[in-house]
């Protein structure tokens, strides 16, 4: 029996952010489409709102051309819908087969879990994988225990445990290797075959060519483009998904501040850097030089970051002004005038049940002797308050009492208090409001002003054009362009995101 969804100009907002504005998508049985788009156009966005994820604010979903409502993961499994995500829903203390079956293990006629059975079923979906797994996997084994790419595969596995008749794979390919996904697409063939659909959405634009039947492309929120894959060619589909009259300039440096900075000393050096998902990558970054990092999420623009900042093991040479270091832990970097900003907040970034004020010192208190010098601490969190421009009733309050904006204010305040030479900043505008970013622009356009290095990853485009002296894009852990001058174009960018020769881009 043939089966259909239709999602019709599905709208959803997070506060003041609109994260789809006239989202479309079609698929039938049978097909597999693919689901393409640059950072921020809303893909995880659509993914979740057809997977009962999240709730939309205006449009419709039928199914076989009827209106339905999907208000949960668990409704949408039970119309058949499995979708693969990201970020992984494993949980790492229970075993493979635990995580496989959670809640719908099989039992016996006295009512206890059948183990035989569950570890039966868990050994014939592995089987799947066969020949392409680096560990020799039981279903009693830990998921915790497993490499990245395993434990995607187990992800992949629990969704093909629901026998859906549609599967949404977000990025299911981004941690495994050419064996791996090789097994994959002949596993989503089989399933096409099957008369299943398939949403695929991929950041290798390779991959979308080689196994997709139809595309669909949403930009800003809204769905611009949909046809068959053979219609067209890898560079017409990045020119839909950029938006041309929408590449912004925010507070560029001028030609003559590039130039000055061009004779600057080189500050950072990174040679040979590896990691669990970068390889290789080598660049240099002079003071007073902001350098962006570009490419689609989870390319191992964080474990730069990480790396540099002495927060996970490497492997390679890092040097500050010429002299090799090896940061071991996040103290010594810092020791070495280091600083990293994170995206996420309210998970690495702040103490929300304690004070603004505290907060602000959380790097610092050491500045202030023993016993503490608490009105010299708190006259600097005063200025660095009113440099930042930051809204709150009193440094006393808690910060979660402050709006994402103002939090993510205290998040930078506490750095500039310790006034480091160079800033690692992983997304730091991600979830804050225009004023604020405004704000943001004008600060980094200061510090670079003053002689600072600046690495900076986000995940707007748009801002690392507006912003960045250099972008280094990422793509499958290696740096696939460096785009300056004019080659720095949103084409380009997106182009080199996707593993796309584009020009000079790549």
């Amino acid at each position: 029996m043939s089966r259909s969804l239709s999602a019709q100009h599905i709208v959803k907002h997070y506060g003041g952010v609109v994260a789809l504005s006239d989202g479309n998508l079609n698929i039938q049985s049978g097909e597999i489409l693919a689901l393409i788009g640059a950072n921020g156009s809303g893909k995880s966005t659509m993914s979740k709102v057809i997977n009962g994820v999240v709730d939309f604010d205006g449009g419709q979903l039928l199914l076989d051309d009827k209106p339905v409502q999907i208000p949960s993961p668990q409704a949408a499994k039970n119309l058949g819908i499995a979708t693969v995500f990201q970020e992984l829903s494993l949980v790492p203390q229970m075993t493979i087969a635990d995580n496989i079956w959670l809640t719908r293990e099989p039992l016996k006629s006295t009512k206890a879990i059948n183990r035989k059975l569950i570890n039966q079923r868990t050994e014939e979906l592995l089987a799947l994988f066969e020949g392409t797994l680096r560990t020799k996997i039981h279903p009693e084994l830990p998921v915790s225990t497993l490499p990245p790419d395993e434990k995607q595969i187990i992800e992949i596995l629990k969704a093909i445990s629901l026998n859906p008749w549609l599967i949404i794979l977000d990025e299911a390919t981004a941690s495994l290797d050419s064996r791996q996904v090789d097994r994959l697409f002949e596993l989503i063939r089989r399933w096409k075959a099957e008369d299943k659909a398939i949403i695929f959405i991929s950041h290798r634009m390779e991959e979308i060519f080689r196994i997709a039947d139809r595309f669909s492309v949403l930009r800003n929120g809204k769905t611009v483009g949909d046809g068959n894959m053979k219609d067209i060619t890898d560079k017409q589909l990045v020119q839909l998904m950029i938006e041309r009259e929408n590449v912004y300039e925010f507070t560029k440096a001028s030609t003559a501040a590039e130039k000055t900075t061009s004779t600057n000393p080189v500050y950072l050096e990174v040679e040979d850097l590896e990691t669990d998902t970068i390889r290789g990558i080598s660049f240099k970054v002079k003071e007073g030089e902001l350098v962006g990092i570009g490419g689609l999420r989870g390319q191992g623009q964080r474990d730069l970051l990480l790396a540099i900042f002495g927060d996970i093991p490497y492997s390679g040479k890092i040097k500050i002004k010429d002299q090799a270091v090896h940061f071991k832990n996040p103290r010594t970097a810092i020791k070495h005038s280091i600083a990293l900003v994170p995206g996420e907040r309210a998970r690495e970034g702040l103490l929300y049940i304690r004070s603004i004020l505290e907060n602000l010192h959380l790097p610092n208190w050491d500045k202030y002797g023993f016993p503490l010098k608490i009105r010299k601490a708190q006259e600097d969190a005063r200025k660095i308050g009113l440099r930042l421009n930051l809204v709150m009733a009193s440094l006393m309050e808690p910060v979660s009492s402050l709006s994402g904006g103002n939090a993510q204010k205290v998040v930078i305040g506490k750095w500039l208090l310790r006034d480091p030479q160079c800033y690692l900043l992983d997304d730091p505008t991600k979830g804050v409001d225009v004023n604020t970013k405004s704000e943001f622009y004008s600060l980094l356009t200061g510090l670079c002003k003053d002689g600072k290095t600046i690495l900076f990853y986000s995940s707007d485009d748009d801002e690392l054009i507006g912003l960045c002296d250099r972008v280094l894009v990422l793509h499958d852990g290696v740096i696939r362009a460096e785009l300056t001058g004019e080659t720095l174009t949103k084409e380009n960018l997106v182009a080199a995101s996707l593993g796309v020769t584009n020009g000079g881009a790549a």
